[in-house]
């Protein structure tokens, strides 16, 4: 996984102030993200751009897939599982407080019961980005890593049962493949292997756990 190696090379090479302002521009990517989620979700559908509303980018934003992936994206792509702790946590304080935040004093209101499962999401996503940082990796623990993850995304973006089977969206599938090219391995054999182990992890735990958040 060389262009992993690359990105974490040259980001343990950034001065310490060049590391902090790229750790706040992660945190207003996360704000950004947050306060658009919440636009969108506050805006009638037929006032929406047309190609927003197309693709149902509001409720597409309201679920858990592009949060998973962005977030799995900025851990393999730090240089240390510390520093992917905190650039996740600093992505999702972002994202959530902002989304709240416009819920509660432009929206009107404030859901608390999705609310707290963000914040509980929100508290346990450094501990979630250090342990997605080793996917990063070389070896059997780094691919078994890969293929949970894999699946956890094949969770998120599919719905399905024994006799059907579909994506949630057109943007959840390409959520889904995008996360295979994050995770991608050095080798096709290793692709391969991740591929099918994940897609089938992923295909067992839809079947036992149907139902999801979001």
């Amino acid at each position: 996984m060389s262009f992993l190696s690359d990105i974490r090379e040259k980001e343990v090479s950034l001065a310490v102030g060049t590391r902090i302002g790229y750790s706040m521009l992660i945190l207003l990517f996360g704000v950004g993200m947050g306060a658009f989620a919440k636009l969108l979700d506050c805006t009638p559908s037929n006032k929406l751009p047309f190609l927003l509303e197309y693709l149902d980018v509001r409720n597409f934003l309201g679920r858990f897939a592009v949060w998973v992936l962005i977030g799995l994206w900025l851990s393999v792509c730090s240089s240390s599982p510390g520093r992917a702790a905190v650039n996740v946590l600093l992505f999702f304080f972002g994202m959530v407080s902002a989304y709240f935040l416009y819920s509660k004093y432009i929206a009107g209101f404030f859901p608390r019961s999705y609310a707290m499962v963000w914040f509980g999401f929100t508290a346990a996503s450094p501990l979630l980005a250090f342990l997605c940082w080793y996917a990063g990796g070389k070896g059997i623990p780094s691919l078994a890593l890969s293929v949970i993850l894999v699946a956890i995304l094949f969770w998120c973006s599919f719905v399905g049962g024994w006799l059907y089977l579909r994506p949630r969206s057109a943007l959840e599938l390409l959520v889904y493949l995008c996360g295979i090219g994050v995770l991608r391995r050095d080798s096709l054999k290793g692709n391969v292997i991740m591929t099918l182990l994940g897609t089938g992890l992923g295909f067992a735990l839809l079947l036992v756990v149907p139902f999801r958040f979001g």
